[in-house]
């Protein structure tokens, strides 16, 4: 059965998108809607589609079986409405709305017309955060005890004007962007509480630049989340770590291309390891013989025979992931759409609890004790 689908948002990445899609076997992309006529241009010739004078007549087609929604955060429930009431499938752009109201009346909507409703969280579609997955339930070097996310992002393409700063249309960093990382740490921790958040304001004109937030997740694992918007092109970088009983991991990039793994093991869980990523480059740091395998750590004993630095990926892989991860996730859709019992890795409820967790950072953060003059302006 042909997926057709149809666009709302012919911008630089509903384009990128767009060319994930046409790949897809069993997809066609029909037809597409922007305010922009130019972007609508560079989609009628790349891609052949049959441009749309506005949302609603997109929607309508009959022709049109999912909608993907590529336009700026405060249209998503609107949009996301237009193709519910007419009966499609929706894929939209993180966040899949700007508040929890608005996300609960998509989902109802969906539910009662048996259409899937999803945000593009494409994060648990990539293949090391399958194998971080695995360190944690397997507990190869350990339970997981601690996290961090840091994102050093680049605002050079986004001027004073950009939708990005107002935060009624963007939702403020937490839900505009948030959204992925607080989605990637549910999939590996669970569901999570946000226990303390902040933020910091750019003079003169008030800009939210900068944000961080503690979220605790079971069994206690506290993970740290910053997000600061304030770095030329070129210095825009990213680390994930998460530290274990025996280790820890770290990736490096916002869409995780390079993985770096430190810890002390014994022979078989070495094994277990280079198993699990077969292709990696891993040293001996250190050999333990006799009375100095025993290590204690959190009271607990154990036996290592090796402290290990393994790595794998380079950086040079991240547009070919970001791509494979884009059109991953569309495929994981299509599925259900054809067939009830398949069993999504990104869902309503992911959806949903992704943007729950940034609204109650965005709200921690503007209910804190503020510690300077910005706040009060």
């Amino acid at each position: 059965m042909e997926c057709r689908i149809g666009v709302i948002g012919c911008g630089g990445f509903g384009l990128y998108a767009m060319e994930q899609y046409a790949s897809i076997a069993g997809v066609k992309i029909v037809s597409a809607t922007d305010p922009n006529d130019r972007a609508v241009d560079q989609a009628v010739q790349r891609f052949g589609v049959i441009p749309q004078p506005d949302v609603n007549s997109l929607c309508q087609r009959p022709d049109v079986d999912l909608v993907y929604i590529a336009s700026p955060p405060f249209l998503h429930h609107g949009h996301s409405l237009a193709a519910l009431n007419a009966d499609k499938h929706v894929v939209v752009e993180k966040p899949l709305a700007l508040s929890l109201d608005e996300a609960d009346h998509l989902l109802r909507l969906a539910h009662t017309k048996d259409r899937i409703v999803v945000a593009n969280l494409i994060q648990r579609y990539n293949p090391l955060a399958d194998k971080v997955g695995a360190l944690i339930e397997e507990e190869l070097i350990g339970k997981p005890l601690h996290g961090y996310f840091e994102n050093y992002a680049s605002d050079e393409q986004l001027g004073v004007d950009h939708w990005f700063w107002d935060t009624t249309k963007s939702g403020g960093i937490f839900i505009e962007h948030g959204v992925h990382f607080f989605d990637l740490f549910a999939s590996w921790l669970g569901d999570g509480e946000v226990v303390a958040a902040q933020r910091t304001l750019r003079e003169p004109m008030f800009l939210e630049d900068q944000v961080q937030c503690s979220i605790r997740y079971r069994d206690d694992v506290l993970v740290n989340f910053y997000h600061g918007f304030h770095q030329p092109g070129r210095l825009d970088r990213q680390e994930l770590r998460i530290v274990f009983e025996r280790g820890d991991v770290t990736l490096h990039g916002w869409i995780p291309t390079q993985l770096c793994l430190d810890a002390v093991v014994n022979t078989e869980d070495e094994q277990r390891l280079t198993e699990l990523f077969p292709n990696a480059d891993v040293g001996a740091v250190e050999t333990y013989t006799g009375q100095h395998r025993h290590c204690r750590g959190r009271h607990k004993d154990f036996e290592v025979d090796h402290r290990i630095r393994l790595s794998v990926g380079t950086q040079q892989d991240k547009m070919s992931r970001y791509g494979k991860l884009v059109k991953s996730l569309m495929e994981d859709q299509i599925k259900r759409i054809r067939n009830a019992c398949h069993r999504r890795r990104i869902t309503e409820s992911a959806s949903r609890e992704s943007l729950r967790m940034a609204v109650q950072a965005n709200d921690l953060a503007r209910k804190a004790v503020a510690t300077n003059t910005s706040e009060f302006a």
